[in-house]
């Protein structure tokens, strides 16, 4: 693997699961029938069944009957089990179980269940019209080719409306941002709009947050963070880039902001954001290392390019064999970037972030590390909600009164047997008991 990625991008690969991607979205490009929709509800697709080297579907049966057993006990799964999830993450969510996985993964379903009635009063109440002409204009941009979105009438224009403008009026202080829109198409296409309002709610503001408001602060913070990312493990190809003069926001946004909707085949879409909501933002710079070394990786490639425009178009025209979900998304988890890694550099460019920049600063400490730190925040918040607040009561105790010193037991001439005798009780009429040999005879 390390030979096939070229530079210095690849690092010792977790411990896997020992069967292989069950669930998976395997899709082979093609001419398809006229009108005819594949099985994600695209127009003119082509998804063929799985060939040979795919699992038989008794085995996917069995990974499905995985993923429900951890639905089941979520809570359970999530605090013992977290790893395999992961894991399980990685190798892909079941097509069929999307709808009930990626609510858990991101903490919506918590968020609706604290919730209620809220989806309900945002999407019947009327909408800032400033907002409402924006979403309009963009609603047929998205995924035109989808069977959801194809009528303005439809109810997959309509909920997405409904869901874009819940959120600006959910947070009117962000308002809409376009790239909202392929986010939120996406998650319709598999859940009813309150579950997708609420997932696109953990995505603005735990996953991503300062991506989607007016300024969006941090989209620039992790571009400088990309680049950095760029000259310490790809230095041939941040070369290239600085040389032709192709900044990362030529290019990173689209990526970044869409989730890479708009980028890659929509079965490594749905592996991506299976990663994604599984680890965060992690992900997000890994895909797109992975898909700078592919298009600009070898020196021929970085010589068909020698300008700003043909650098842009071989980072848009990858070869789609290259881009298989399970081809791709082995060299995304091979990639040598931890989490420790990420944050390090966060903060080093950070630091260096000119004062100047409109907008607040970026708060990248407000990012949550996937599906686990947001499963123990909402656990913590639960528990801090549930607890009763004691106030605190003031009680004055009177003085205590003084207590005479304790005086000295004289014991000059009297043997340790006495003054037990003596502190337990009365005496024992009778000779005493000798004990010769004993040290209770000794005397001072």
């Amino acid at each position: 693997m390390a030979q096939a990625l070229g530079e210095d991008l690849v690092q010792t690969s977790e411990p896997q699961d020992d069967s292989s991607s069950l669930g998976s979205d395997s899709e082979l490009s093609g001419p398809g029938p006229y009108r005819q929709a594949d099985r994600y509800g695209f127009i003119g697709g082509s998804s063929v069944e799985p060939g040979p080297g795919h699992p038989p579907a008794d085995l996917i049966r069995q990974r499905e009957m995985k993923w429900v057993e951890m639905t089941l006990h979520w809570e359970k799964t999530m605090s013992r089990r977290y790893k395999k999830v992961k894991i399980q993450c990685r190798k892909g969510i079941p097509s069929a179980l999307r709808a009930r996985c990626w609510p858990l993964l991101c903490g919506a379903q918590v968020c609706q269940k604290n919730s209620p009635g809220t989806y309900q009063e945002l999407a019947e109440a009327p909408g800032d019209p400033q907002w409402m002409e924006t979403i309009g204009r963009d609603l047929h941009r998205q995924f035109p080719l989808h069977e959801m979105f194809v009528s303005p009438q439809g109810h997959g224009q309509q909920g997405l409306l409904q869901v874009l403008k819940a959120y600006t009026l959910y947070r009117p202080e962000q308002g809409y941002c376009q790239a909202q829109g392929p986010v939120a198409a996406v998650l319709l296409m598999h859940l009813p709009p309150e579950e997708a309002f609420w997932c696109l709610v953990q995505i603005c503001e735990v996953y991503l947050p300062g991506y989607y408001g007016p300024h969006m602060e941090a989209v620039q913070l992790d571009a400088e963070v990309f680049m950095a990312l760029l000259r310490r493990l790809l230095p041939r190809i941040h070369k290239h880039l600085q040389q032709v003069g192709v900044g990362p926001l030529l290019y990173l946004p689209e990526w970044f902001l869409c989730l890479f909707a708009r980028s890659l085949p929509f079965p490594t879409v749905l592996r991506i954001w299976d990663a994604f909501l599984s680890e965060g933002a992690k992900v997000l710079f890994r895909v797109g290392l992975t898909l700078v070394r592919l298009a600009l990786g070898t020196a021929e490639q970085r010589m068909a390019c020698p300008g700003l425009l043909e650098t842009l178009g071989a980072l848009r025209a990858i070869p789609p064999a290259q881009l298989q979900e399970e081809v791709f998304m082995s060299q995304v988890h091979s990639v040598a970037l931890s989490e420790q890694d990420l944050q390090r550099e966060i903060r080093v460019q950070l630091a260096q972030l000119p004062k100047s920049l409109p907008g607040p600063p970026p708060q990248p400490q407000a990012r949550l590390l996937g599906a686990q730190a947001i499963f123990e925040a909402q656990q913590l918040a639960g528990a801090q909600g549930g607890a009763k607040l004691e106030v605190p009561r003031i009680v004055v105790q009177p003085p205590e009164e003084p207590r005479p010193p304790r005086r000295k037991p004289q014991t000059r001439g009297k043997t340790f047997h006495g003054l037990l005798t003596r502190a337990r009780g009365p005496p024992i009429e009778g000779t005493p008991r000798p004990h010769r040999g004993s040290f209770l005879d000794t005397r001072f």
